[in-house]
């Protein structure tokens, strides 16, 4: 009974809402099976949502003020297809909920909870942010190009396209007394001339995940907690004709860093932890073979400088990633993908020592993992 009034009630609001302005209901279901051949020593099968991206349902709008001037909304739920439950720490609209003002020649400016300028510029030159999803991240999602976290309490500016550049920036404000804990803000651009970007960006958070009410959550929507959070990165894309080629390069530095939000504590047998650096390197390539069917591969190495009081070491990352994905029809497709991990260089003492594939249930017990998924995914 409290489902089907719960409805009617949605019904009743949006029904005016659609005659009014434009709004558009959409959203996707990724589903699919996962293998990993080393989960702390032991092999895995397990139904997985949200893979080549993330499952979700929305709302997105817009009303028109005349002058070149509309009002724009974005709401966007995340959420598990395997169990029903709510994705990113349990919140409700946790991909995206904002409202703002566009103007054609003055840009876009919206406020609440918004991505931060690596994903918005950085991201889409990573196969992970483009084509390929979740199995592809860089370490630990390191660099957010990934999503893992979003930016709370968030002011961003968009600027119009000047002959082929954008720039914009995001302000997501601490939402406490002491104005600089857990504050965001990060700043970039693109440029784009046929089938050529170029993109780069800056991001930098303080005290990051250590306030319920911050610029970044702290229930399950981070990537590291720290003191200090600085994320940088330039990439670009070409494509001509059937082929697209990318290649990015992006750095991360966690100050006194304490855990990551997957594979959680970082404690050094001997010393204390000062820096955690990640310099991450990746060629990708995607080719169309036709227009339902596409395959793709990246490689990324992706080299460590972990300091503690006792002195640094330097392990290093390198993972492989091939896709296949065909379209049953225009919002159904199917996809195969796997990620394969070798961790070399120096070792830690901590569990920066054994492979991880962000993706798979747990970290393998010794210094290589392997995923593979096969699944469907839904538009609508």
């Amino acid at each position: 009974m409290k489902s089907k009034l719960i409805g009617s009630i949605f019904f009743v609001i949006s029904v005016p809402a659609l005659a009014q302005s434009s709004v558009t209901l959409y959203g996707v279901i990724d589903e699919g099976i996962n293998y990993a051949n080393n989960v702390r020593g032991n092999r895995m099968v397990e139904l997985q949502s949200g893979y080549a991206q993330g499952s979700r349902w929305g709302l997105k709008g817009a009303e028109d003020l005349g002058g070149g001037t509309k009002v724009l909304f974005q709401l966007e739920n995340g959420f598990n297809a395997s169990n029903g439950r709510l994705a990113q720490g349990g919140l409700f609209f946790g991909r995206q909920a904002y409202v703002g003002l566009q103007n054609g020649d003055l840009g876009t400016l919206t406020l609440g909870r918004q991505y931060d300028a690596i994903v918005d510029y950085v991201s889409q030159t990573t196969a992970n942010g483009n084509w390929a999803g979740y199995l592809f991240s860089h370490v630990y999602d390191n660099d957010n190009t990934d999503y893992s976290y979003r930016v709370n309490n968030s002011v961003k500016y968009t600027s119009p396209t000047f002959g082929g550049f954008q720039f914009g920036g995001v302000y997501g404000f601490s939402n406490s007394t002491n104005f600089a804990n857990n504050r965001h803000y990060s700043f970039g651009g693109q440029y784009t001339n046929g089938g050529l970007l170029i993109a780069a960006a800056y991001a930098l958070t303080n005290n990051p995940s250590s306030t319920a009410g911050g610029a970044l959550n702290n229930a399950g929507d981070a990537n590291f907690l720290g003191t200090r959070l600085r994320i940088y990165g330039v990439g670009t894309n070409y494509t001509f004709g059937a082929t697209t080629l990318g290649f990015a390069y992006t750095g991360t530095e966690i100050t006194q860093p304490l855990s990551t939000e997957y594979v959680g504590a970082i404690t050094p047998s001997t010393g204390t932890a000062s820096s955690l650096r990640f310099h991450n390197f990746e060629l990708n390539a995607k080719y169309q073979l036709t227009p339902a069917f596409y395959v793709g591969g990246m490689y990324v190495y992706t080299r460590a400088n972990f300091n503690v009081t006792s002195g640094s070491q330097h392990p290093t990352y390198q993972t492989v990633g091939l896709m296949a994905d065909y379209n049953l029809s225009k919002r159904t497709d199917i996809y195969v993908q796997g990620a394969y991990q070798r961790v070399g260089g120096d070792s830690t003492g901590t569990v920066l020592d054994v492979a991880y594939i962000p993706g798979a249930n747990d970290v393998s017990s010794n210094r290589n993992q392997v995923v593979l998924r096969a699944a469907i995914r839904h538009k609508f």
